[in-house]
């Protein structure tokens, strides 16, 4: 089993906490999507929407988060050997639809310095063009990633594609918080896929120096996301990558990559 992702992809690391979470050995193939390597041909052909992750089960390939982790926890329960088995609960499934219903690319952007995050989006636009005049069999499918960098734009600066964007997190996290106040996890007393799906969202906010105004304000919320930090995937997964110094790390390296490249002209 292959997986293709990077640590900053939050589907990605949806994905890999559901792998580590079910014991399940997987080959990784990182791809970063800040330095455009997700639009690079042998990619792009595999996987036209460039997004991130890929999971792959010899000819089978998923694309969808949901999809992928549903599979993941099927090879998981046919691996265990049992002639019984039981998957996740329809409220378990319900909180995951509720979570992935939410789009954190507008609301991270948007908390991303505009000089960075423009810089990163031209960036990326040349890397598209570049590759659309390498592989002009695929120009159509670059064209449309083309036409979404720019809409994406539009949306950040339009107020109320903002606003609902905010409110629907806001209910996520009141609900979530609501809902911990009688249980240890998400849907009860045990760890399941809808805390899988959970816990990197929390992360995201964490990153983005939010963790005041979204977490520690709901007091349960709060007292579940430093439980779930001491989960050995966690650490794995997240914890590895934006922990303290390693934040930085991570981030520079990137920011480094994508301005020298702007400076060289290579894309």
């Amino acid at each position: 089993m292959q997986l293709y992702h990077h640590p900053y992809s939050l589907d990605s690391q949806k994905v890999r906490l559901a792998l580590e979470e079910k014991n399940i050995d997987y080959t990784s193939f990182h791809v970063n999507p800040i330095t455009g390597k997700n639009f690079d041909s042998s990619f792009f052909r595999k996987n036209p929407s460039a997004k991130l992750p890929v999971f792959q089960n010899g000819s089978h390939i998923l694309y969808d988060t949901i999809e992928i982790i549903q599979y993941i926890e099927r090879i998981a329960a046919v691996s265990s050997g049992g002639s019984e088995f039981t998957l996740s609960s329809e409220r378990v499934v319900e909180w995951i639809y509720k979570i992935q219903g939410w789009n954190p690319k507008l609301f991270t952007l948007s908390h991303v310095p505009p000089k960075h995050r423009l810089s990163v989006s031209k960036f990326l636009r040349r890397v598209i063009i570049a590759r659309m005049a390498e592989c002009p069999e695929l120009a159509s499918l670059y064209h449309r990633k083309l036409k979404e960098a720019y809409d994406t734009e539009d949306k950040l600066t339009d107020t109320e594609v903002m606003r609902r964007s905010q409110e629907h997190l806001d209910r996520i996290l009141d609900e979530a918080d609501s809902k911990l106040s009688g249980t240890t996890y998400l849907i009860g007393e045990e760890f399941t896929l809808a805390d899988v799906v959970f816990v990197p969202l929390l992360s995201r906010l964490v990153l983005l120096k939010l963790e005041e105004k979204y977490i520690n304000s709901r007091p349960n919320l709060a007292k579940y996301w430093n439980m779930v930090q001491k989960r050995p995937s966690y650490g794995k997964v997240i914890g590895k990558y934006f922990h303290g110094w390693r934040r930085h790390r991570t981030l520079l390296k990137t920011w480094c990559f994508v301005h020298i490249r702007n400076l060289l002209k290579q894309y």
